[in-house]
């Protein structure tokens, strides 16, 4: 808990991806793909595509300047395909943080990288950013997961 920025930048988003696991374990297929927080239809893999598309867009694509198409196509991800279950989506969320892993790796913390699309086209946004939004972004998920696991079985903590 002590230490450089970047190693601490790092390592949080770490701790945050695997409790959004643990959050997820345990539970059979029926409970992965129910919506239990009405009227919200969130689920408990939702979170983890999300997060892979968050983690493709803000350093594949606003970092590096890849030109790569959301892995979900044009929806949110959060929707769970009736024939794919957790350990696709947990697959597609761990390719994605290696491959971001990439283009952040060895770079100072403010150098930049330019967002393409959305509400915040054109502006520039550096790893220190990005890693900050990406630690924003997981716990804010992990609460969602939190409801929605003791909405199903009545799990807590974790």
């Amino acid at each position: 808990m002590t230490g450089d920025e970047r190693p601490v930048l790092d390592s949080r988003p770490d701790f945050h991806r695997a409790t959004l696991e643990l959050k997820c374990a345990g539970l059979n297929d029926a409970q992965l793909r129910r919506a239990s927080a009405e009227p919200s239809s969130l689920t408990p893999p939702g979170p983890v595509q999300h997060l892979a598309e968050v983690e493709r867009n803000r350093f594949q694509r606003v970092l590096a300047g890849r030109d790569v198409p959301p892995p979900y196509g044009e929806g949110t991800g959060y929707a769970l395909d009736p024939g794919r279950g957790l350990a696709e989506a947990l697959a597609d969320r761990r390719r994605e943080t290696a491959l971001g892993r990439e283009p952040t790796a060895g770079r100072p913390p403010d150098d930049t990288g330019r967002i393409t699309d959305g509400p915040m086209a054109g502006r520039e946004a550096g790893p220190r950013w990005l890693l900050i939004h990406l630690i924003e972004e997981h716990a804010r998920h992990n609460g969602h997961a939190d409801i929605l696991r003791e909405r199903i079985d009545g799990v807590t903590g974790a």
